[in-house]
């Protein structure tokens, strides 16, 4: 209970960092058009997953929340995969780094260790979501309940394992084990990471599709990541 209080924690403090706040709600004047000013008619279409409603406009959020949040929007745009391959990279590096601090404290920081899940990071989760994340969001439109539910399923039910099949080949060969190794790690291990997952991530997700929009969604899922790729690194490094 701790950890998913930590991470909640977390993905508030991130959507904050990025300075979000609710948009006030607007008042409804008319039920018949035909009686209301053309100025003031509500012409707000059923938003998508390429906005959110908890970002300020551009003008007011770049290079205002964050030092550097302008830099980090523009690379977004012109360079999204080395943009978000580079976000991941950190938030891996972030992890494995806090848990061998606080958690395994062996007093040697194994840089080896150190180096691989970074490069995990900076190779496959940020290029892999970013193409998963733009196709959810371009499959399921809106931000509807039935939408994020459904995006939460697919991220979870087939997403999740997935990703946690790559990321025990990938620990496997950089450690230079057999195909039966790896085999026998995933067998032993990908239900417990699944499940480590399931109590963490649906309501994350659901906060991410609802709120959060298509570029952000790695930086906002790495900044709440970070916690739980110190569970990652634990399970891998066994």
């Amino acid at each position: 209970m701790k950890l998913i209080s930590i991470l909640v924690a977390a993905s508030c403090l991130t959507a904050q960092a990025f300075g979000v706040s609710q948009r006030p709600a607007i008042k409804k004047i008319s039920s018949n058009p035909a009686l209301v000013p053309s100025g003031l008619r509500n012409t707000h279409k059923v938003p998508d997953a390429t906005v959110s409603p908890l970002f300020r406009d551009a003008a007011l959020t770049r290079g205002g929340a964050v030092p550097g949040w302008a830099a980090y929007n523009e690379a977004l745009d012109k360079n999204p995969i080395t943009a978000k391959a580079l976000t991941s990279a950190v938030g891996f590096f972030l992890g494995d780094l806090l848990a061998q601090l606080f958690i395994v404290k062996s007093g040697v920081l194994d840089i080896r260790r150190l180096v691989t899940l970074t490069v995990f990071g900076l190779i496959y989760h940020g290029p892999s979501g970013h193409f998963f994340y733009n196709w959810l969001d371009g499959k399921i439109k809106g931000t509807d309940g039935k939408s994020v539910a459904t995006k939460v399923a697919i991220d979870q039910v087939i997403w999740c394992p997935i990703f946690m099949c790559v990321f025990f080949t990938y620990l496997g060969l950089a450690a230079g084990d057999s195909l039966t190794t790896i085999g026998n790690k995933i067998k032993a291990d990908l239900f417990t990471a699944v499940q480590g997952s399931w109590k963490i991530w649906p309501l994350v997700h659901a906060v991410n599709f609802k709120f959060i929009s298509t570029k952000h969604r790695l930086i906002f899922i790495n900044g709440v990541q970070i916690m739980f790729n110190m569970f990652l690194s634990l399970l891998g490094s066994k």
